[in-house]
């Protein structure tokens, strides 16, 4: 029984054999109606955000930290030993050149010039005579002489007093800002002893140093931008002022001198700033930091062929500004990338651009 079954299945079998062997496996699948339709074979395109590379000004700077410090500084103390007779200023206060601010003469310097004046003026009265009483021969020539080495010494005692009375009055050598008072009326001060301290912040002198591999760009009149924590919304501008002449042997590293109008006096000497350091505006690829891929130590971008397949081209990566990266090589000027949506893409992959809503500045990368 079993051998007559064998046997009749044995010519439809052979048969089917025959079958599957001229249709192939695309035969067959179509046969069971499970052949892919085109539709099915073309997979949806990368909703994607695009932009066309283009050269774009760029300027290259130099990060540093610095020091404010004032346009003009001194420490004003006493020259003589004496007592404060007079405060004329309270801290902080703004003073001109030649103000006073503090007197520690006293009544016996202001005699004492008095008396030289008085003795100068006679000495010149003496003078006057002599030489009218010289016309007439009615004195010698040598007592006219002494007559004026008299009138000439007076006027030397005058100009001492003078000289040891301006030394008990001390004055603003310039414009500025005077600190916190150290001294009281009534206080003995002796030579050296601080009264107060003064600063022209007109104009901040901002000290920071640069390594020296950027000596060779350094130079007068380049633009700085400086940034206080204090003022975390603002930005300081100046220009570098000078160079220093010689290169630090230990850190290797530059001393440079910026000068930042300070017209508000919004920062004081001191001061920690963030400074950037700007050259020359220069011609470069620019393109958005999102739309680099890192891998590893190499980075990616996903350029969009004529016929809208994204393929990942290797790009050198060279500097950065706020949400921004300059593409050394790998990129050339009128190349279309994907800027937002290349975390989902693979070589080959096809993309469509985003709708505007979607493309809009802030979009999450990928949306």
């Amino acid at each position: 029984m079993n051998g007559s079954m064998d046997g009749a299945r044995s010519p439809m079998l052979t048969r089917l054999l025959a079958l599957a062997t001229a249709l192939g496996p695309a035969g067959l699948l179509s046969a069971c109606g499970g052949a892919p339709t085109d539709s099915a074979e073309a997979a949806p395109a990368a909703i994607v955000v695009m932009a066309k590379v283009a050269p774009v000004q760029w300027r290259d700077t130099i990060e540093a930290l610095g020091t404010a410090r004032a346009n003009e500084s001194v420490t004003l103390t006493a020259k003589v030993s004496e007592t404060v007779r007079k405060v004329a200023f309270d801290s902080g206060d703004i003073v001109r050149a030649g103000d006073v601010i503090v007197d520690l003469s006293s009544g016996a310097q202001l005699a004492g010039l008095e008396e030289a004046r008085a003795a100068f003026q006679e000495a010149e009265r003496q003078l006057a005579r002599g030489q009218e009483l010289a016309e007439t021969k009615i004195i010698s020539q040598s007592q006219l002489d002494t007559q004026r080495s008299t009138r000439d010494a007076a006027k030397a005692r005058m100009d001492v007093v003078r000289a040891q009375l301006a030394d008990r009055v001390i004055t603003a050598p310039f414009d500025g800002i005077l600190g916190l008072r150290r001294v009281s009326p009534g206080s003995l001060v002796t030579p050296g002893t601080e009264i107060a301290t003064l600063d022209d912040i007109s104009v901040i002198k901002l000290d920071f140093s640069v390594p020296e591999r950027h000596l060779a760009i350094v130079g007068t009149g380049q633009d700085v931008i400086a940034h206080s924590e204090t003022y975390p919304d603002r930005d300081f501008t100046g220009k570098v002022a000078s160079v220093d002449s010689r290169v630090d042997p230990v850190t290797r590293s530059v001393a440079v001198r910026a000068e930042i109008p300070n017209p508000q006096r919004l920062l004081r000497p001191g001061m920690l700033l963030s400074v950037r350091l700007y050259q020359a505006p220069r011609q470069a690829i620019v393109v958005p930091e999102i739309a680099v891929i890192q891998v590893g130590t190499e980075a990616f971008v996903y350029r969009v062929a004529d016929d809208s397949t994204a393929s990942r081209v290797k790009v050198a990566l060279g500097a950065r500004r706020r949400g921004e990266v300059e593409i050394v090589s790998g990129l050339t000027a009128g190349d279309t990338i994907v800027t937002e949506g290349a975390v989902k893409l693979r070589d080959g992959t096809r993309v469509a651009a985003a709708p505007a809503a979607q493309a809009a500045p802030g979009a999450p990368a990928g949306h």
